[in-house]
């Protein structure tokens, strides 16, 4: 079955699972210790209720939005996610050509700081690119110099992976938290020829092509996956003072922190937490969002991500104060369902979804969109939609 007859994210999610090996396919969908968190961000949404508007003319409905000083087609981004290698030989390269051909925002993950200046090339919009701070200034100086000189504008702070955390999935098929290969990982690989071909011997833009680009891609995420290092208010300090353009931390649910890195100079706040893979048992990105719109006070853009699937996810989350979304979990998906065509595909059927919610709730412009549109509690409860 082709990606492009997916209906929603859920028949992507499927078709990624038959595609993939098994021990790849938990790397990308699994999360930490019971995966509590990483259900409870998609059920979160299940309590927040919208509340349709008539007698208003919604023929025309635009969701263009700005983000950053950027204008994109949608309040919906793609989440830098490492090594999207594992879903599709074309990784990165796939995924920035869809989101400009989208007209939306990719965050370049960290892990392709050697190829960053090729991916940026491929990207018509203003992509994004993710920093983990390293050990020493004089690494981050060297890594910030490549992004600087590949032409991005925005760099992307992850903040929420103090330590390694503990997936139990991959654990079970004996694959490393960095993801390196293992007798499990190369045994399944058997079970999948397509994908064992696509891994093997097809190469991306610039790089090698074949099995040896798929292992240096490994050796690569592992470095540096293993060089993170938790970062203080101190590094943010400095990495403002060296960072000349917009400024985003991504991963706070904590909205008694905001103000000290609101007053840093950041520009953007991502209510994150990992995607559900680090800490078991934190609060849904969804839950914490309003306090951290309330605690940031129009002082900077917040966005969300965790649990996007459908468009109606993110006309919930413009509701409640964020300036857009961030996918990646769904995009993943579809990158290795269908490769640059599959990513195309669910940014259209997210985009078909939002235009659909934002006109049944009465509204000609995703800007119309607020708190009153969304109720929260459970079917029958005095803050819900009732009907």
């Amino acid at each position: 079955m082709k990606a492009e007859r997916a209906l929603n994210v859920d028949d992507l999610r499927t078709m990624a699972r038959r595609r993939l090996p098994r021990a790849v396919f938990d790397i990308i969908d699994g999360g930490a210790g019971d995966e509590l968190t990483l259900q409870a961000n998609r059920h979160a949404f299940d309590n927040l209720w919208l509340r349709p508007r008539a007698f208003v003319d919604v023929s025309e409905v635009d969701l263009t939005t700005v983000v950053l000083g950027d204008r994109v087609s949608m309040p919906l981004l793609l989440a830098p996610c490492g090594f999207p290698r594992m879903c599709n030989s074309q990784a990165e390269f796939a995924v920035a050509r869809a989101a400009s051909r989208a007209g939306t925002i990719y965050a370049v993950p960290n892990d392709v700081l050697d190829r960053t200046g090729l991916v940026a090339a491929e990207a018509s919009g203003p992509p994004w690119h993710q920093i983990f701070l390293g050990p020493d200034h004089q690494s981050n100086e060297e890594s910030l110099d490549r992004v600087e000189a590949a032409g991005y504008r925005v760099l992307c702070l992850t903040v929420d992976t103090p330590v390694l955390p503990r997936h139990e999935r991959n654990l079970r098929n004996k694959v490393s938290l960095v993801a390196r290969p293992s007798a499990r990982l190369l045994g399944t690989a058997l079970s999948r020829p397509r994908w064992t071909f696509d891994f093997a011997f097809r190469g991306s833009p610039g790089a090698r092509s074949g099995l040896l680009a798929g292992q240096r891609a490994l050796e690569q995420f592992a470095a540096v996956a293993g060089k993170f290092k938790p970062p203080t208010m101190g590094d943010l300090r400095w990495l403002r003072r060296r960072w000349k353009g917009p400024l985003v931390v991504k991963g706070m649910v904590q909205p008694a922190q905001v103000g000290a890195i609101v007053n840093e100079g950041v520009d953007g706040i991502v209510v994150s937490n990992h995607g559900g893979r680090n800490l078991d048992g934190s609060e849904p990105t969804i839950a914490a969002l309003p306090r951290i719109v309330e605690a940031a006070n129009d002082r900077v853009e917040v966005f969300l991500d965790g649990g996007i699937r459908r468009g109606t996810d993110v006309v919930k989350a413009v509701a409640l104060g964020a300036r857009a979304v961030l996918i990646g979990r769904a995009y993943m998906y579809a990158l290795a369902a269908g490769g640059e065509a599959g990513v195309d595909h669910v940014l259209n059927l997210l985009h078909d979804e939002i235009r659909a919610a934002v006109g049944f709730l009465g509204a000609t412009s995703i800007k119309e969109i607020d708190s009153s549109m969304v109720g929260i509690g459970t079917p029958g409860s005095s803050n819900a939609a009732g009907g």
